[in-house]
């Protein structure tokens, strides 16, 4: 049997034969149009070549590009699993032209394809081509050889393709396949077309036209080629089916799903078995791709394909989680060719399990509440929608659940009520916010979310995307535009924009319209719940609100920022395992410049701690393993061993980054496990190297270090060593020998110093250093020396008292020196006299005479200053003065 491999590789090696280029498929998140909830068609990721807004090394490409169409206008989720054809997820081949080849080999390489290639018998094939298109028409007959009667004309826009209201267009041809009279239905364009009779395998746009304004076209300089052949319906063809559920791919997971539940793949409950082989895949892809479930946006159309899965593993009696236990099957089928299934198997799984126990919980109690609000029901009447709504946000049911669960009965929701309930709620909720004690003028976030929903985060995977303005705000306010020079807020419905949280700094960048006009991003940041908020100003020309967003992050910053922020775990982990169990996060800040990081410990770190730190960061970085995120409920992820980060709020989901590679026993199996929301490397590798330029105490009981990595780290290091080596140029000698060669200095300037002391006291004592030189006279009965000395230091005071004191035998001592202007003073009084004075009260004399107040000591020994070193004299006088009585 001819695998979908082998279809894929088969029509990826006859174009790159034909001189096409293999391009990857692109994500399902398009990053070049903001329009599109999720990549629906071959030609998306080539939107900006074919306007001649990007240009590419080639002029003939070819993919298997993955496709959804679960949301927004492109939705075919209520039809799959109960048609042959429908799918949320699914693969279109396509060969492009961009201004090389045109009708005329498009046509001819298709043809060669599909009769040669694919051995497709010519008499089973007919074509259409737009009304207008005899070029075409021509093509066929000569090329292919079909007579007339094989090459239908239809005038609608079925075969005409435009990209919007303006832009590239031009008609299209399509190749269809006839089943046989067996199967009902009619030729394309006949009344009935609807039928399952003749399908079409391959569309070929012939991208001719620019439409200016409705009813005014020109050619293009350079008409181009857009085909789109999917893969799912060239396979069933090839593989003798005429249901793409029968094919290779779907059978495997199918099978699978058969042999766990018990319940015949192919007996009444066939619907529910495809249900969840389509929508296991594109749950899958879309988890691959970064998009995770939530309730806004892209995840939450997420949540709703999952829930449906889920909801049809409960009506095959499944009662434990099933639909993650399919992945093996999905990825031995395509994980070949999409390496980013394989990549992403334990975080596929994992969503997929923690999605199927959360629901699970409250499945059987809402289709118990469900079942008993139908029983109340008369004939076809609609479920009232206060009803839909509990079960939507009591019970997790997305309506559109709800809506197909009661398709079945022939009921419908009443859609009015449903929406009235969902306003009072969130009036509800607004009024809460709004008395919580958050600053008023917070409030408009408030507002600019309910008008506009939370925005599409896309910065895990790309640091460029476009993006729709969704809301301006300039001093508190709602504005619908910004001019040049404004520095405002702005917000786009999907932003590749870290907004600051979890410690790391929000990101910078710059973001520019359609039109050219340019907004300088200084900071980014999360505002209520999902709103990443643009800050800065408007640097070039005016934006409005709809307009269409190249949004560009500072890369080189963000890059600082994953490695400071990737650092933080593995020094985390590395201080436990230094300083002990006790250690815990108190607080961090990731900045592009650097990381610090705050943690609980009662002492000082020493040099060797430090540095045993550093050297296990260093080897899991040299390790270089691969940094790996999962989501999980927060209490698994800490059963599993991850570290909760201080000060985060986590919801029902979190993220969990785990890296490097544990020499130790742990729970995970891994270095590092932690909570985290934030931007990450890809490998410890990249972080490049890891220094602590500083260690300090933050508060009681907390310490903070302050680290550099990559460059900056070794910009450091340099630093240092250039000062170590001119500390060395200056000593004469070797760097190692620096420190030696320090100390000697050191010991020797300390001996020095104690020399010079001992000829000053000397000198002083001799009355050499004195200003008034006169020897201790007799003041009421007793000797006292009083002296105002130059050149002592403050802390030679008290030796030098000392030894007077044993000069003169018997009496007072004080001494002042004069420093900057202020005084210092000590007063000795010797032992036969402190009963009768008290060297305390004298010296508080002298400092009062210097300006100064109080000073200290014991009776015998007191020090004290003064600011007016002038008065130096003065308190001399003083003293002698308290003595008199």
């Amino acid at each position: 049997m001819t695998t979908a491999n082998d279809i894929r590789s088969t029509f990826l090696n006859y174009f790159e034969k034909n001189e096409h280029a293999v391009v990857d498929s692109s994500p399902l998140v398009p990053r070049n149009d903001p329009t599109l909830m999720f990549t629906n068609a071959g030609m998306v990721q080539f939107k900006n070549v074919f306007t001649g807004a990007e240009t590419r090394d080639y002029k003939r490409a070819t993919t298997s590009q993955k496709c959804v169409r679960a949301g927004g206008k492109h939705n075919d989720l209520e039809n799959v699993g109960y048609t042959a054809r429908h799918h949320t997820f699914f693969e279109m081949l396509g060969n492009f032209s961009f201004g090389d080849y045109f009708k005329d080999q498009a046509i001819e390489m298709a043809w060669n394809l599909v009769t040669k290639g694919f051995d497709i018998p010519q008499d089973k094939l007919l074509v259409t081509v737009y009304s207008e298109d005899e070029e075409a028409a021509g093509l066929w007959r000569k090329i292919a050889g079909l007579s007339d009667d094989k090459i239908i004309r239809i005038p609608t826009s079925d075969n005409f393709w435009q990209m919007g209201d303006t832009g590239p267009c031009g008609p299209c041809t399509e190749i269809f396949y006839d089943h046989g009279d067996h199967i009902w239905g009619g030729p394309p364009g006949s009344p009935e077309e609807d039928g399952d009779r003749f399908i079409e395998i391959w569309n070929l746009v012939f991208m001719q036209y620019e439409q200016i304004e409705p009813g005014n076209r020109v050619d293009l300089p350079n008409p181009s080629i857009d085909t789109g052949m999917g893969l799912e319906r060239i396979a069933a063809l090839l593989q003798g089916k005429h249901n793409n559920y029968d094919i290779d791919i779907f059978r495997a997971i199918i099978e699978t799903c058969a042999d766990l539940t018990g319940v015949d793949a192919d007996g009444d409950q066939a619907a529910s078995h495809k249900v969840i082989a389509d929508h296991l895949r594109a749950s899958s892809f879309l988890i691959a791709d970064g998009v995770l479930p939530s309730n806004e946006g892209r995840g939450y159309v997420l949540r709703r394909i999952m829930r449906r899965a889920m909801r049809h593993a409960y009506l095959l009696g499944a009662r434990d989680p099933l639909v993650h236990k399919l992945v093996p099957s999905l990825i031995s089928k395509m994980g070949g060719h999409f390496g980013e299934l394989k990549r992403a198997e334990s975080l596929i799984t994992e969503t997929l399990k923690l999605e199927e126990q959360r629901f699970g919980r409250t499945l059987e109690k809402g289709l118990r509440l469900l079942e008993g609000e139908t029983d109340k029901l008369g004939g076809k009447e609609a479920l009232r929608g206060d009803v839909a709504f509990t079960l939507y946000d009591t019970y997790g049911f997305p309506l559109d659940l709800t809506q197909d669960i009661l398709r079945g009965q022939g009921r419908t929701v009443d859609q009015a009520g449903f929406d009235a309930a969902m306003a009072e709620q969130k009036a509800k909720a607004r009024a809460a916010w709004a008395g919580s004690g958050d600053q008023t003028t917070e409030t408009v976030w408030f507002e600019v979310k309910e008008e506009t929903g939370a925005s599409e985060f896309l910065g895990y995977e790309t640091e460029r995307a476009e993006g729709v303005v969704s809301a301006i705000v300039a001093d508190g306010k709602p504005v619908l535009e910004a001019k040049q020079g404004d520095k405002v807020s702005l917000l786009a419905n999907q932003t590749p924009f870290y907004g600051e949280s979890g410690g790391q700094m929000g990101d910078m960048g710059i973001i520019i319209s359609a039109e050219g006009a340019e907004f300088k991003v200084s900071d980014t940041l999360k505002k209520v719940d999902g709103l990443h908020v643009h800050v800065g100003e408007v640097t070039k020309g005016d934006f409005k609100i709809g307009e269409s967003l190249d949004m560009l992050v500072d890369g080189d910053r963000r890059t600082k920022l994953k490695a400071n922020h990737s650092v933080t775990h593995l020094a985390h982990e590395a201080l436990r395992r230094v300083l002990g169990d006790h250690v815990t996060q108190k607080g961090s800040l990731v900045a592009a410049e650097g990381m610090r990081f705050d943690f609980a410990h009662q002492k000082a770190m020493t040099a060797e701690e430090i540095s045993e730190v550093e050297n296990i960061v260093n080897r899991q970085i040299r390790e270089n393993s691969s940094v790996a995120t999962r989501q999980m409920t927060p209490d698994a992820a800490i059963e599993e061993g991850a570290m909760a980060l201080f000060g985060e709020k986590y919801g029902e989901e979190v993220r969990v980054v785990s890296m490097g590679s544990s020499d130790t026993e742990t729970k995970s199996g891994v270095y590092s496990t932690e909570l985290c929301g934030g931007t990450h490397v890809e490998r410890t590798g990249d972080i490049g190297f890891f220094k602590i330029s500083n260690e300090t105490a933050v508060a009681a009981g907390v310490r903070r270090i302050e680290c550099l990595t990559g460059q900056a780290a070794m910009d450091y290091v340099n630093s240092h060593d250039a000062k170590l080596g001119e500390m060395a140029a200056v000593l004469k000698a070797k760097p190692l020998d620096v420190a030696d060669r320090v100390y000697n200095l050191i010991e020797e300037r300390k001996k020095l110093e104690k020399e010079v002391a001992d000829l000053r006291q000397k000198l002083a004592v001799s009355g050499g250093g004195s200003s008034n030189k006169q020897e201790a006279k007799d003041v009421n009965g007793v000797n006292y020396l009083g002296r105002v000395l130059s050149d002592i230091p403050a802390k030679e005071l008290k030796p030098l008292v000392d030894a007077m004191k044993k000069e003169i035998k018997s009496g007072v001592i004080a001494a002042v020196s004069v420093s900057e202007g202020k005084g210092s003073i000590v007063v000795g009084v010797t032992d036969d006299l402190t009963e009768k004075f008290s060297a305390v009260d004298l010296v508080r004399l002298g400092s009062a005479a210097m300006g100064g107040k109080g000073g200290g000591g014991r009776p015998d020994m007191a020090q004290a200053g003064g600011p007016d070193g002038n008065a130096a004299d003065a308190a001399v006088s003083a003293i002698e003065a308290g003595l008199v009585g």
